[in-house]
């Protein structure tokens, strides 16, 4: 079994304390997502997404944030994929941002619900139009033959809009956007000597936006 010991790096960037840290945990995530965007990470908004099915059988895989406010945090996806099956059968679910460069991880769980069609249509009609086209002809998720299944279904899309001259590519009724609704978030900055800081925010108020809806606690590394 190869260690993996070696590659232990000292973590001495920042810090994270009650003393200065808002009452809100949006207020928190608002800062902490600007400073990754200001040090130009690669996808700064690159989140894993953990779903689990009605068995309890866990899966996760990497996608954008799209945007976030006090209602939640949004993303877009094939209602038919693995995580569209995992969330009409369990809406809790919990989302990672993990920025390396600046030592600094938030872990965000909650409830999960579908935007309406028309929020979802209005996104979809500022991607650009492969994007658009990848959405209509993949079957995300699901057994392909090969990699030419993909691209023959691409090319017939494509010259279908050009025989119809169509301005612009429908979305895809199987295709659209989840809000996460939080009830916990936990903010991790890692620290000297392995005694990282931990925050959790808990909601204690489901019914409230109000910023002191929430209690913070410190946890153990």
């Amino acid at each position: 079994m190869k260690i993996l010991q070696e590659l232990n790096q000292p973590m001495l960037k920042s810090e994270l304390l009650e003393s200065n840290i808002p009452a809100n945990p949006l207020s928190l995530f608002q800062t902490w997502m600007q400073d990754a965007i200001d040090a130009r990470l690669y996808q700064p908004n690159a989140m894993a997404l953990a779903t689990s099915n009605a068995q309890g059988q866990p899966h996760v895989r990497m996608v954008l944030l799209k945007s976030f406010d006090v209602q939640g945090f949004v993303f877009y996806t094939h209602y038919h994929s693995q995580k569209g099956q995992d969330l009409s059968e369990n809406p809790l679910t919990e989302v990672l941002f993990y920025w390396d460069t600046l030592e600094r991880q938030i872990r965000i769980q909650g409830l999960i619900s579908r935007l309406s069609p028309a929020i979802s249509e209005q996104y979809f009609q500022t991607r650009s139009r492969d994007s658009q086209m990848g959405a209509v002809i993949s079957p995300q998720s699901q057994v392909i033959p090969h990699r030419e299944f993909l691209e023959n279904a691409y090319h017939a899309l494509e010259k279908s809009l050009e025989d119809r001259n169509a301005p612009r590519v429908q979305k895809p009724e199987h295709w659209g956007g989840y809000c996460l609704t939080p009830t916990q978030f936990e903010f991790w900055q890692g620290r000297q000597s392995r005694l990282h800081d931990r925050l959790r925010y808990q909601r204690t108020d489901h019914h409230t936006t109000d910023h002191h809806a929430w209690k913070i606690q410190r946890l153990a590394p």
